[in-house]
């Protein structure tokens, strides 16, 4: 029954995408960002939908499983106040420009405020290389959430096929507007089920209470697992949302600023009411699924819904997981597709462009992004939660850069090329580095590499900025009126 219920939930996420098609209006600009015509509700539950993926579901749950409360503290917290200043501060700067200039993606931006086309094309790689670890963990743990609930009788591989294959239909079928819409629907899915498994799964085990005092006290204190240090420079990783392309392109679909207002408010509420129940879920995991290893707490969550909560209500739950992993991984695809079709096929292409092209180029595009992505999660194997955060840590570190755009007359392209290589060579570095010594922070401090990623390029770029020139008189008037 559970799988019915899934494959039900699926079909009404198609038919959803169907009936958006009907408002589309076959031009370059509906398909990628909606005309810029999203309320303030669509774009609430797009923000925080795109947002929370099986990161904030399955890899909350599994980190948590391994280090306790101290979960919520490093990313929910500092996400629940670094992003909505994100929004204030940088998404509605993005929207007016982009609304002002018709842009559609952050290397048009970016090339035209320094008057470099090379930068667009480096900024295009670094940020496409950067999403696939984030694609990779929507399509892999959908896989593992169908290969749990049915004891594998559907393995992970066809699990992540039916993921990629249901996001693929919509997203090229109808495009942002599709979905926008389909994000919205999904978002309340996820955060209505996400409650109910809570208390189903709380209530089977006795109560909270009961459940609570079963668990390690130990997994209850943040010291135990941990450093200081380690939760302080954590506050960085949630910047990673100003340079993030999908959450870039939603900025853009935003009817007016004011629609941002609700966004900036109620985000917080969001993150309590989903990274809540996530993270305590993974702590119980460890009451009624001992000593899983390494990423095998991954599927802790899912492990749970099947003990307590088997059949037609597993298959509920079930569909909320997938609702969480949707909803991201279309608005990343279809970001990908729009920067390939902007930043490279139109940029380069010395022949007319027409609108219908730019929507079928984004459509083949999205299509291969998918299937290389969909390749790619039948080999890879780590922790969803720590390939999140490598994923986050690049983005944050090219954060300073939008910072500059917006606010700081003076950057040059120098400034800003030499920013990115700095973050290219730091990230290899540590990545590395982790890889010798999982849970690796710099020096043993607890200091994550993120903080010296967005340190090293900041200086980076005010220093070369310092000495080069900086961009032409009108240019610079064109930014800054």
């Amino acid at each position: 029954m559970s799988i019915a219920v899934i494959f039900i939930y699926l079909i009404m996420v198609l038919v959803l995408g169907a009936l958006s098609h009907k408002l589309f209006r076959n031009t370059g600009e509906d398909y990628f960002v909606a005309s810029r015509t999203i309320n303030w509700f669509v774009l609430l539950m797009t923000l925080f939908g795109t947002n929370m993926t099986a990161f904030s579901i399955l890899g909350a749950s599994g980190e948590a499983y391994h280090r306790g409360i101290g979960v919520f503290a490093l990313m929910a917290s500092s996400t629940a106040i670094v992003a909505p200043c994100v929004f204030l501060f940088i998404g509605t700067r993005l929207w007016r420009l982009g609304k002002r200039f018709g842009y559609v993606t952050q290397a048009q931006y970016f090339r035209d405020r320094w008057e470099s086309s090379g930068l667009g094309l480096l900024l295009f790689i670094v940020l496409v290389l950067l999403l696939i670890p984030y694609l990779l963990i929507g399509v892999m743990g959908g896989g593992g959430t169908l290969a749990t609930l049915t004891d594998g009788k559907i393995p992970q591989w066809m699990g992540g096929l039916l993921i990629c294959a249901v996001v693929l239909s919509y997203v090229t079928y109808s495009g942002m507007r599709g979905t926008a819409w389909v994000n919205t629907f999904q978002t309340l899915v996820f955060m209505a089920l996400g409650g109910v498994t809570f208390f189903v799964i709380v209530n089977k085990m006795g109560g909270l209470s009961n459940a609570v005092s079963k668990v390690d006290p130990g997994l209850l204190m943040q010291a135990e697992h941990i450093k200081p240090l380690e939760l302080l420079t954590y506050i960085c990783m949630p910047l990673c949302v100003g340079m993030f392309p999908h959450i870039f392109s939603h900025f853009l679909t935003a009817k007016e600023a004011g629609t941002f207002r609700y966004a900036i408010i109620l985000y917080p509420l969001c993150i309590a009411v989903v990274w809540i129940p996530s993270v305590l879920l993974g702590i119980f995991g460890n009451v009624d699924v001992p000593d899983l290893k390494g990423s095998q707490a991954n599927n802790v969550l899912i492990q749970m819904i099947h003990i307590h909560a088997p059949g037609v209500l597993a298959g509920f739950l079930g569909a909320g997981v997938f609702a969480a992993i949707m909803s991201s991984l279309d608005s990343q695809s279809l970001a990908i597709g729009s920067m390939f079709t902007h930043d490279i096929v139109a940029h380069y292409r010395r022949e007319a462009f027409s609108e219908k092209q730019r929507v079928w180029v984004g459509r083949l595009f999205v299509s291969g992004v998918l299937c290389i992505t969909y390749l790619i999660s039948l080999v890879a194997t780590p922790s969803i939660f720590r390939l999140a955060v490598w994923s986050f840590t690049g983005f944050s570190g090219l954060f300073p850069i939008v910072v500059a755009a917006l606010f700081w007359r003076r950057s040059t392209k120098h400034g800003v090329f030499a920013a990115i290589i700095s973050v290219i060579v730091l990230w290899l570095y540590f990545f590395l580095r982790n890889w010798q010594t999982p849970g690796y922070t710099v020096g043993g401090t607890g200091i994550m590499p993120v903080a010296v990623l967005i340190i090293v390029s900041s200086c980076t770029l005010i220093l070369v900025s310092l000495f080069t020139k900086p961009p032409s008189t009108q240019t610079l008037g064109k930014f800054f009126d």
